[in-house]
């Protein structure tokens, strides 16, 4: 038995095409083609790999057959790669850009911003900075927006369309509240302790993340756009909440925050990405920006 040839990527765009259209004569339509123009082209892909893709006499609509639904995945796979080789392209092209606008989640510490925008000064002094500070889903929706052109955003467990996300690192967040607290006072809380005290929750400003809610498990909340606000409530014993470590070491050091030992709020990893608009890649200086964030997550 012979090896299956290889097939061209307008061979693998046809096919995924029938896919997501349903059948012959709406790739056709969406292409611009004539249907047995589409037709010809899948019975060379089949004839090349050896293989059946469609079952057609099953029914009217072409369904794909078992060997089908394996090369669908490898096909979306290869046509995804060349999209994002296009981009990547796209950007190098465009060359190096006059300004760039960065959106930052809030709760990313504070000496990962300095060290990134330092040494972007010192790489690219002609570029102009546009610096934004946002909560959860909202560095991305200034990013789907293009309000900013690269974004450095905690986690969104859905996937957007049209969004790359790269992995910058995390940032361990923990419950405090003030050592005058109650939750702080008792030492080891039952679980639902957190519920009988007001939370204090930071607010998304987009609406990707509407209804759902992170790490919340008071009944008692209080709703908060601005975490320097969140911290100034907390050291002075107003409700309790999750804060980024690196914002609070001080304070756990000097007693002024007290880290809360609650089972079933122990805080945890909040996990980091570097979003951009596919249809818009990062050019030089914006790369170099992304490139900084991963470089501190690996060191």
């Amino acid at each position: 038995m012979s090896d299956p040839g290889t097939p061209t990527f307008d061979q693998l765009r046809v096919f995924l095409t029938v896919v997501d259209t349903g059948s012959f004569a709406a790739a056709a339509r969406k292409l611009g083609r004539a249907t047995s123009v589409i037709s010809y082209s899948i019975g060379n892909l089949e004839a090349q790999l050896g293989v059946s893709l469609f079952d057609r006499d099953a029914t009217k609509k072409p369904q794909l057959t078992e060997a089908g639904r394996a090369v669908l995945s490898e096909a979306r796979s290869i046509a995804n790669g060349m999209g994002n080789l296009r981009a990547k392209v796209k950007g190098l092209i465009r060359g190096l850009e006059s300004e760039v606008h960065l959106a930052l989640d809030v709760m990313l510490p504070a000496w990962r911003v300095v060290d990134a925008l330092k040494a972007f000064r010192e790489e690219f002094p002609t570029v102009t900075l546009r610096l934004y500070v946002e909560a959860l889903g909202a560095v991305t929706q200034m990013v789907l927006n293009r309000a900013a052109t690269v974004g450095i955003s905690g986690p969104l467990d859905v996937e957007i369309a049209g969004i790359e996300r790269i992995g910058v690192g995390f940032v361990e967040l923990v419950p405090v509240a003030a050592p005058s607290h109650p939750l702080a006072q008792a030492g080891r809380n039952p679980p639902g302790a957190g519920r009988e005290h007001t939370q204090l929750v930071l607010t998304d400003r987009s609406t990707l993340t509407q209804g759902w809610e992170f790490a919340v498990i008071g009944t008692r909340t209080w709703r908060l756009a601005d975490l320097g606000s969140k911290h100034m409530l907390l050291r002075e014993g107003i409700g309790w909440g999750n804060m980024p470590l690196p914002m609070i070491c001080e304070d756990l050091e000097s007693g002024r925050l007290v880290q809360l030992d609650m089972p079933d709020c122990q805080g945890g990893p909040y996990r980091l990405q570097a979003v951009y608009r596919t249809d818009s890649p990062p050019g030089p200086a914006a790369s170099y920006l992304i490139s900084r964030f991963e470089g501190q997550a690996s060191a």
